[in-house]
């Protein structure tokens, strides 16, 4: 079934792969475009089921579930923006990151049996603690283009980050100084000038500039499993990074990479790489490989079409008069308090 979903835009190279799912998606938009209103930013290539839709007029359209994207958008968009109807659709919340203020007993903001908690890897769901939510996990599902091989001509290691030196040791900014001392490194993303990198490179340019590298490196103490690397995989780049999070379980020693929780290990196979690129291209293959039977965009949207599935069977289950005790208020997320994970809108991920 086709559905009208609403949601946020707060990750763009994630909306964008979730937009190939079959369904019209509906993008709140408001003329400053503060954060999670931005609509169909530039670039990416929207297809024709992605609509903006003015904020003002969200509570007055006709929509199948909701799915939101950020702490503000549960306990504040959605009183500000919906109808009490819409308020009581099918709805989905999707977590994005594994938690921050404690990695093993942050307890998530949602906490009601009638949504479905959609975390993006089973480390995030391991460490979040869900509350009575169920949930479900989607690993993430890319799509490069099949015009680009990897090359690796140039003997040096790619980084793909946004705000590295502002997100500081989370990152793994230190780590990223630490090996570019001995290693030649170029970092690429939102303010990579500022630690001497290139700068922002645009989603659809990024494949075809980074698989000239040798290798890419994944600097990363504490996030989720970012979409530049499943995307760097898909092309063929071998993956040199921290055996932390999710990256720990994608990337096999010696066949697809190298991941270690000692940088000077690390250091050493990157040297490696530089002087055998021979090796590089071995590596390639599994990188190539795995990234196929991991992430590819048809198995994304089978998994998406069975959490919405998922999502409106059960709000169907869960009556009014099932799903609490006539005495007890629905549970409502508390406005203040809490850090939730910081959200930045952009090309690369």
């Amino acid at each position: 079934m086709r559905l009208k979903i609403l949601t946020w835009h707060i990750h763009g190279s994630y909306l964008y792969y979730l937009t190939q799912a079959p369904h019209d998606f509906y993008l709140p938009v408001k003329p400053d475009k503060p954060e999670g209103y931005g609509g169909r930013l530039g670039g990416f290539p929207w297809g024709e089921n992605v609509h903006d839709i003015p904020a003002e007029e969200v509570k007055h359209q006709q929509f199948d579930c909701i799915l939101f994207q950020s702490r503000r958008n549960y306990v504040e968009d959605q009183y500000d923006i919906l109808s009490e109807a819409q308020r009581e659709l099918p709805r989905l919340y999707l977590e994005h990151d594994p938690p921050r203020e404690q990695p093993t007993d942050t307890e998530h903001w949602v906490d009601d049996p009638e949504t479905l908690l959609v975390h993006v890897t089973h480390f995030n769901r391991l460490m979040w603690q869900n509350n009575r939510t169920p949930t479900c996990v989607v690993e993430h599902g890319v799509v490069v283009p099949d015009d680009v091989p990897y090359t690796g001509e140039l003997p040096r290691g790619i980084v793909v980050a946004n705000g590295l030196r502002k997100r500081g040791r989370r990152l793994g900014a230190d780590v990223f100084e630490q090996v570019r001392r001995s290693i030649p490194l170029d970092l690429v993303g939102m303010d990579a000038e500022s630690l001497g990198g290139i700068g922002e490179v645009t989603h659809l340019q990024l494949p075809a500039f980074e698989a000239r590298y040798r290798f890419y490196f994944h600097p990363v103490r504490y996030t989720s499993l970012g979409l530049a690397v499943c995307e760097a995989m898909m092309l063929g780049m071998p993956i040199v990074g921290l055996a932390t999070t999710e990256l720990a379980t994608v990337i096999e020693n010696n066949v697809s990479g190298f991941v270690d929780t000692n940088v000077d290990a690390l250091i050493d196979r990157m040297q490696m790489l530089l002087e055998h690129p021979e090796e590089a291209h071995r590596l390639s293959k599994g990188a190539k490989e795995q990234a196929r039977l991991r992430f590819g965009i048809d198995r994304f949207v089978r998994d998406w079409n069975a959490a919405f599935e998922q999502a409106m069977d059960l709000k169907a289950s869960c009556s009014p008069s099932a799903s609490l005790p006539e005495e007890t208020e629905p549970n409502r997320p508390p406005i203040l308090g809490g850090t939730e994970p910081d959200r930045i809108t952009v090309s690369q991920s």
